[in-house]
Parts: C-alpha cells; structure tokens; sequence
C-alpha cells in the first residue's frame, strides 16, 4: 500500500485521489462553452502515451485513487481504447467524450473497456435535440442517444455529464427520464455549471469560478501541472495560467507535493464552493 504524505493527504480527504490528463485539445466539435476552445482546427498539444502511462504508474506508486482524461476529443487519437485499458491497470479511470465517434470501428475497439474499471463520461445537456445541439454541434444529440446505448449493450460503463447554466425541473426530469431509457442509472448523472472561462467568455456563458470554487484536482497537460481540470483553459488562443501550479510534470511527486502544500495554505474554512465535477 501506497504511504507518505501524498498517500496520507489522499486518504485524510485533504487531497482529491484523482489525477487528470488533457490527453489532447483537438476536437471534431466546437461547444459554445468549450474551455479549451477545442474544434477540428485547434492545434493536437497531445500528451504521448508514455507519458500518460508513467503519470498513471506514478500517481498510483503515490497513492492517489483514480485518474481522469480529458480533451479534446480523446477519440480523435486511434491509440485511445487501448490506452485507456492499460492505464485502468493501474487506477481505475473515466475518460471523458462527446461520443459522435462511435461508428462500428470504433464500437468493436472499445468493447476491450467491458469488465475494466473504466467509465465513458458523456456529454449531454438537454433533453431536446434543438436545445441540445444549439450549444454543442449539428446532430449532435442524435448521434449520443445512438452510442450511449450501444456502448451499454456493450458492457461499457458509461456516465452522463450535464454541463447547463440553469435547466427547469420539468426539463431535468425528461432528460433524467432519457438517460434510464437509455441504460444510465441516477448515480451516473451528473450536473455540473458552465464555467465562464475559454470559449464561454466569448459567448457570455458561465459562472466564474476562483481558485477557492475548485476541488484541487491535479492535472497534467503537455504544458505544466495545473490546480483542476478547469485550470488549463485557452482564451483568443492563449493558455490561462492563473491556476498553473508546476511547469515541470514528472517526477509527478513534484507537482504534486506543490499542490499539497498549496492546499494546507489555504486558509481554514477556504473549500470548493460550487459543485464541479
């Protein structure tokens, strides 16, 4: 078993025991609130598949929990159903996606996730395909409602994600109502605010979240070590640093006793305010 201060602040909860990778930042759509203004034109800024397995090899050998990948479109890299196989050896993992990839290739390769402790987080914000794709991309909604089920009858886990600025109660029980037809329990539900940071700004979206608003969460991206998932965000093109915590990424100790620290400074009472998931 894993021990040390990494490993004693993870299991005390003064630490959060997943770790995320941006796998990459391109993207086959372009979300109005995208917080990486990923799209099919956003530069790759990939992490290779070794690094990604050493963070997976060190974040367990430290004694965090889990691990997270993002994007981008993770499945825009061929390499990703394996991938996500061989890190889930190591700690269990949910990869997040948008899920318009899903053509029957790409279905037979992720049948290798049944059985493993990986969950597929998809996007899916309305319960109407107008409202839904207004704010993700042309057919979108149809083309998630055909994988979720698909990927279910496959064996795959698979978790809904709701990013909204506001969604009526009437309009929550149709979409919760969509997600049990199409084989997704209420625990694997969840709902989460548009963040006023990346492409959100530009469409005055979002609620704006500081430091104190979230879990410290640490993430690697191809450029530093970042504070939370929501940290390593691009603006007009440029990377925001404000929640930048190590440039340097691996040893992962490194970055990750930076954010230890950082989050034992904090002032008492200075917790996560907004439910971000």
């Amino acid at each position: 078993m894993p021990s040390g201060a990494i490993a004693n602040a993870v299991a005390e909860g003064a630490l959060p025991g997943r770790v995320w990778m941006y796998a990459n930042y391109h993207c086959n759509i372009e979300c109005a609130y995208c917080l990486t203004e990923s799209g099919p034109r956003a530069a790759r800024r990939e992490l290779s598949t070794s690094a990604m397995l050493e963070v997976a090899d060190q974040a367990a050998q430290l004694g965090f929990t889990d691990l997270g990948v993002t994007g981008g479109e993770i499945f825009l890299r061929r390499e990703m159903p394996g991938l996500l196989v061989e890190m889930s050896q190591r700690l269990p993992v949910v990869a997040l996606t948008n899920a318009t990839l899903f053509g029957r290739r790409l279905l037979g390769e992720v049948e290798a996730l049944a059985g493993q402790p990986v969950a597929l987080q998809i996007s899916l914000d309305r319960p109407d395909p107008h409202a839904n794709d207004a704010m993700r991309a042309p057919e979108n909604f149809a083309k998630v409602i055909a994988a979720i089920p698909a990927l279910v009858e496959r064996g795959v886990r698979v978790r809904i994600a709701t990013t909204v600025e506001s969604i009526a109660d009437t309009e929550l029980d149709r979409l919760c109502a969509l997600h049990r037809r199409l084989g997704v329990p209420d625990e694997d539900h969840i709902i989460r605010p548009v963040v006023a940071r990346g492409r959100a700004i530009d469409h005055h979206l979002g609620v704006i979240a500081a430091q104190s608003d979230l879990p410290a969460e640490l993430t690697i991206t191809v450029d530093g070590a970042f504070w939370s998932p929501f940290g390593p965000t691009v603006h007009q093109g440029l990377l925001d640093t404000d929640l930048l915590i190590t440039r340097t990424t691996r040893p992962l100790s490194l970055p990750a006793q930076t954010l230890l620290r950082l989050v034992r400074g904090r002032p008492t009472g200075d917790d996560s305010t907004l439910n971000i998931r």
